[in-house]
């Protein structure tokens, strides 16, 4: 049976979402938080009333078989799923819609596609599952004609070495079709970012995303082996090594490129076998920087836990993991080779040093169980719930950077101080902000913010990016990175301006000139044209 078309206004497919309690629990929440009972309303504008221009292009006739005006088609890449898109879509704000989408299902395609666009004077935006937050494949509203280039059809796992553990893999595969082809060898990329299930390997490497694990391999790059991209100014491949110091890695140089200097079409990704042995569960504590102690501590010890994640004691209550009077740690451990009980215990020994009260012992089940499987199944959900609180005027969006040990206290207190200002100065309303780690490594944390407000209809743009401006304006101020698995898109361009190196800008500006000489691909993210 074919599965259902993606919305274009919420996450995931049409007929998904959470469930009557889900929702319950949520609204409860904001209920609870603002001290209000009902919330306003606003109509959300059907795919037959979406104010989309007429298109710009005409697909030449080599093309036509691979190309798309169609309304829907348009409509789903106009945005991605960040606040300001659920909320330009309620507005009925489509001016960003491509003009063209093409679905290539060669590399002569995307080559072809990419030599019309230039001859048209059109650019050309790469798009994998759509799942930005950060404005990454949203198309320039008042620029040239615009062609989105969906590699949903390159979804193939074409070869695996079984003895290298390695696989070479299409980079228009989604997270469940990629795990689905290397099950019957046992064996997983063990890449599952929240987006799993919407997004692509190709969107993991060029926005350089975080998985769910938290230590040892969080981000994709530690997982590639080699890249195939195609750019204007042709294709490469780079050599297919465990590791190389022959000069700066080409790899590195497109891995968390946004699409900027070509499109990956294929990747030699490193792989594991998949686990057989786990244990995990939960521990409180009553205090979030005791948590964070804690959890340094163990991040230091080398056992290198699968998850190991901390909740600040209101990002537990809105979640359902707690009551709001403990911080919660989530720990776990896995392994394809060995039994994981001597880690979780030493683990253990270790949040028990720091007042930690682990739930149960660590069963094998224990990730799936009580706070740790609340959280697990929040973490899951929590996309869904932004297509219902944006008509609601709430304004509900998270924002994560990484710091080292030594700052991470002082830091944390003065990104709550000024998100929560700028909440109550453009709101006039309290707001809350919470605080959880989604990534530990031994120099330092990733905390990922979650932010609450009340907002106006009419004025929630506006309201939103004051907000978002004095928690990255906190953000770069206290030493941390505007972005430590989000990506940049362009929503975070004018820190990530602050943030990098000017020499490495021009140098970035150098290369692009070379692979994508008239400034074609992905306009405004990364650099300007």
């Amino acid at each position: 049976m074919a599965q259902a078309r993606l919305k274009v206004y919420g996450w995931g497919r049409k007929g998904e979402g959470m469930t009557p309690d889900e929702e319950s629990f949520v609204m409860g929440g904001y209920r609870r938080m603002f001290g209000v009972r009902d919330f306003p309303d606003h109509k959300i504008p059907t795919l037959e009333e979406y104010d989309l221009r007429a298109p710009r292009l005409t697909p030449p006739a080599a093309l036509a078989r691979i190309c798309s005006t169609d309304r829907y088609e348009r409509a789903l890449h106009a945005h991605s799923k960040g606040y300001t898109d659920y909320v330009r879509i309620m507005l009925n704000r489509f001016a960003s819609a491509p003009d063209v989408v093409a679905y290539p299902e060669t590399e002569q395609d995307i080559a072809a596609v990419m030599a019309w666009a230039d001859g048209a004077g059109a650019v050309v935006i790469p798009f994998g599952g759509g799942s930005s937050v950060c404005g990454g494949v949203t198309p320039p509203a008042d620029g040239p004609a615009v062609v989105t280039l969906n590699l949903s059809r390159l979804d193939k796992v074409l070869e695996i070495d079984r003895t290298s553990r390695a696989a070479r893999i299409q980079a228009g595969v989604f997270g469940p079709a990629l795990e689905n082809q290397l099950r019957p060898h046992k064996l997983t990329l063990r890449h599952f970012p929240q987006s799993f299930e919407y997004s692509t390997l190709g969107g993991w490497i060029a926005t350089r995303s975080g998985g769910h694990f938290a230590t040892l391999y969080t981000h994709i790059d530690d997982l590639v082996e080699s890249l195939r991209v195609v750019t204007p100014a042709g294709t490469l491949e780079s050599r297919r090594l465990p590791g190389s110091g022959a000069g700066p890695s080409p790899d590195r140089m497109f891995i968390g490129s946004e699409g900027i200097l070509g499109v990956i079409t294929e990747a030699w990704m490193r792989l594991q076998d998949r686990p057989t042995f786990r244990a995990g569960g939960a521990v409180r504590f009553k205090d979030f920087f005791a948590a964070a102690r804690a959890l340094r501590v163990l991040s230091q010890a080398g056992l290198y836990p699968s998850n190991c994640r901390i909740l600040d004691p209101n990002e537990a209550r809105n979640t359902g993991a707690a009551d709001g009077s403990a911080a919660i740690m989530v720990l776990a451990f896995e392994s394809a080779d060995h039994p994981v009980d001597a880690w979780m215990a030493r683990a253990l020994e270790i949040v028990r040093d720091h007042g930690g009260v682990p739930e149960t012992e660590g069963g094998p089940d224990a990730h799936r169980e009580g706070a740790a499987g609340q959280w697990r199944n929040a973490f899951i959900r929590m996309p869904y719930a932004r297509e219902f609180l944006t008509p609601r005027a709430i304004i509900n969006d998270t924002f994560e950077t990484a710091i080292t040990w030594d700052r991470f206290e002082a830091f944390h207190d003065s990104i709550k101080q000024a998100t929560e200002k700028a909440i109550r100065d453009v709101t006039g309303k309290p707001g809350f902000v919470t605080c959880r780690f989604t990534h530990v490594y031994p120099d330092g944390p990733a905390p990922y913010f979650s932010f609450h407000g009340q907002g106006r209809h009419g004025a929630m743009l506006e309201q939103w990016q004051a907000i978002k401006t004095a928690a990255s304006d906190a953000v770069i101020a206290g030493g941390g990175t505007i972005t430590h698995h989000h990506a940049v898109g362009r929503e975070h361009r004018p820190w990530y301006d602050r943030q990098r190196p000017d020499l490495f800008a021009a140098a970035l500006k150098a290369a692009k000139k070379t692979l994508d000489p008239r400034g074609m691909m992905n306009p405004g993210v990364l650099i300007d044209p």
